[in-house]
């Protein structure tokens, strides 16, 4: 099977992570020749050093030597920055450089669907793989999810599907993967510091996701948002079927809201989904979700009545406006995978009793001005967090009382004391977990965990 591998057969990946190893096992299992490296020192990888040797792919921990450019093909993983040394080096060459995404999708003989945007694509995507399993068709989830790509294609056939959350960074280098159903939910500045500063940059990455698009395939947008909207109406090819969906305007086409019922209407048909307040998560940008995930279904064949049913007992996402506990009339809700300033916005209006946020950690650049409304109207106290503790209490001093907490036990600790019965304690960061954890499921545990030891009336 070697001799089909559109990259050649000598591959070099860059990172060790769960997406670097399974790349590394896929293209090995097809014929290549793969050398992985990672920076990462050698003792913190003791089980990837052993999965690489089970399977015959030579390594290197603690540097990325001049030996991955021995090679047809460089298979950069997400967590390797665009701009590294040895990736402008081997584009300076003339050596292919692609994503794991891409890498996957050359042995993928299932239907792909794809959700991309700054905010949402995990809900959406993991609600799009409830209707389809809800429905009983064959699907598996993967991508920036957690569960890489790669570690599930061997898996598929024509008759499933696959379901993906994709990242800016997993379509930095595609080339030819097509997704035969897109969305893109929104488009809001993050993770500017990966695209030189730039918002066009960040844009042009996302667009990635229906450049290689064409007859027969579909792309779902969020007409709300101007930034995608103007990028689809000015940059997708002809021959894609274009699905919007709005909130808050009636469409001819797409998804969109009639007499307070979640409405699809594609294909000439036109189906009453499910009311939006039956829907079981809340808040506009939810119901937004729910849309882009109706719609997708609605393409892939999934009967109305089957969506209705996953609206109305889907329970959402961990991580993600998580309910942990009600304790002494204190709610506390786990958002750890905020971590942006838009996404933190949307939160804060999810909520009608006031909030003790905890916010802060690796910050990325973010300006918390747009987050003073919502803070003044709806937010008790502020307790920060993380590197970001000093900016954070900076932006909000002087609209709400803020603390400052050197641990997130100590934070909680804090939101505790701060808050009144029937408040809430939400942990939404706005910012990356990697001062104090290891990712964003790392930091949401340890909230979770700490929130678990509080005992009643202490």
């Amino acid at each position: 099977m070697s001799e089909s591998l559109p990259g050649g057969l000598r591959y070099s990946v860059l990172g060790g992570a769960r997406s670097g190893l399974a790349v590394a096992h896929l293209l090995a299992s097809r014929g290549a020749t793969v050398f992985l490296s990672d920076s990462a020192p050698r003792e913190k990888m003791h089980s990837a050093a052993a999965a690489l040797e089970a399977i015959g792919v030579s390594f290197e921990f603690g540097i990325n030597s001049r030996r991955v450019l021995d090679a047809e093909t460089v298979v950069v993983s997400p967590g390797v920055p665009s701009d590294a040394p040895l990736v402008k080096e081997a584009l300076a060459r003339g050596i292919g450089v692609v994503s794991e995404l891409e890498v996957a999708s050359w042995f993928c003989p299932a239907p792909v669907v794809a959700i991309t945007g700054t905010n949402g694509k995990t809900t959406t995507t993991v609600l799009t793989g409830r209707m389809l399993s809800d429905a009983r068709r064959a699907s598996v989830v993967a991508g920036n999810i957690g569960t890489a790509f790669s570690e599930v294609v061997g898996n598929l056939n024509g008759d499933a599907v696959a379901v993906l959350e994709v990242s800016s960074f997993q379509l930095d280098y595609v080339r030819s993967f097509r997704p035969k159903v897109a969305a893109i939910l929104n488009i809001t500045p993050d993770h500017l510091d990966r695209y030189g500063h730039s918002f066009e940059n960040y844009i042009a990455a996302k667009e990635r996701i229906f450049a290689n698009q064409g007859t027969g395939d579909v792309l779902i947008y969020n007409a709300d948002d101007d930034v995608t909207r103007t990028a689809v109406t000015r940059d997708v090819p002809p021959p894609v079927e274009l699905l919007p969906f709005s909130v808050r305007r009636h469409l001819d086409r797409g998804a969109f809201l009639s007499g307070g019922v979640l409405t699809v209407a594609t294909g000439g048909k036109r189906h009453d989904i499910v009311r939006a307040d039956a829907i079981s998560i809340r808040g506009e940008h939810n119901l937004a979700n729910a849309m882009a995930a109706s719609l997708a279904a609605i393409v892939m064949g999934v009967p109305p009545a089957s969506i209705r049913s996953t609206l109305r007992n889907f329970k959402g996402v961990e991580h993600r406006l998580e309910f942990v506990r009600e304790l002494d009339r204190i709610v506390y809700v786990n958002d750890s995978k905020a971590t942006n300033v838009d996404s933190v916005w949307y939160a804060l209006r999810a909520f009608d009793r006031p909030l003790i946020v905890l916010m802060g950690g690796r910050d990325k650049g973010n300006d918390y001005g747009r987050l003073r409304e919502p803070v003044q109207e709806n937010v008790r106290a502020v307790v920060a967090i993380g590197e970001s503790a000093d900016k954070v209490r900076a932006a909000f001093a002087p609209v709400v009382r803020v603390e400052s907490a050197a641990t997130m036990g100590e934070a909680v600790s804090a939101a505790r004391r701060l808050a009144h019965p029937g408040d809430i304690v939400l942990l939404s960061p706005a910012c990356a977990s990697f001062d104090w954890f290891e990712n964003y499921e790392h930091r949401g545990r340890v909230f979770k965990e700490a929130v678990m030891s509080l005992a009643s009336g202490s």
